[in-house]
């Protein structure tokens, strides 16, 4: 996929994203608050001494939030992108869920409760391929219980012809 010219934002966010996450910076905000706490005798424990390290704190913590939204919504966005293409690319796999994510959240309730009994039937098929929705996983349900029961009846019936012969 060819590279599209990223905005200044997103270049920095890119980047400061990746910083902060780091060795490096975790060890460079280590090292700013020990130099803050050794200053402390200098300044007397001030207030001011104080603020410095609140007010700091507080700006960072406030920017991060911003920074740390913006590459979890991007990952978040491209995760989304992915499973879509999986869904879609697998022939078993139902294409009703792929964008699912815009649904309330009653509505994905709604969905969890289908997929929870769609486990159901995987345990009792012991095999959670057989079928992609719930629907088709009752028909299949059904299918292989009447198909099983026939093949039983036949089974019981040469048995019994030729215990009589």
């Amino acid at each position: 996929m060819a590279k599209l010219h990223k905005s200044i934002f997103e270049k920095f966010s890119d980047w400061a994203t990746k910083f902060t996450g780091s060795p490096y910076a975790f060890i460079g905000a280590t090292a700013l608050v020990i130099g803050w706490a050794v200053t402390g005798p200098v300044f007397d424990y001030s207030e001011t001494w104080q603020l410095v390290i609140n007010t700091g704190t507080t700006i960072i913590t406030f920017l991060m939030v911003f920074l740390i939204q913006k590459s979890q919504n991007k990952d978040s966005k491209a995760i989304q992108i992915k499973l879509n293409e999986l869904i879609a690319a697998h022939e078993k796999a139902s294409n009703r869920i792929v964008d699912i994510e815009d649904l309330t959240e009653k509505e994905l309730d709604q969905l969890h409760c289908y997929y929870e009994k769609l486990a159901v039937f995987a345990k009792e098929d012991a095999d959670i391929h057989t079928s992609h929705s719930i629907d088709a996983a009752q028909r299949n349900q059904d299918y292989k219980h009447e198909f099983f029961k026939k093949k039983h009846e036949e089974w019981l019936e040469k048995k019994n012809k030729k215990e009589s012969i």
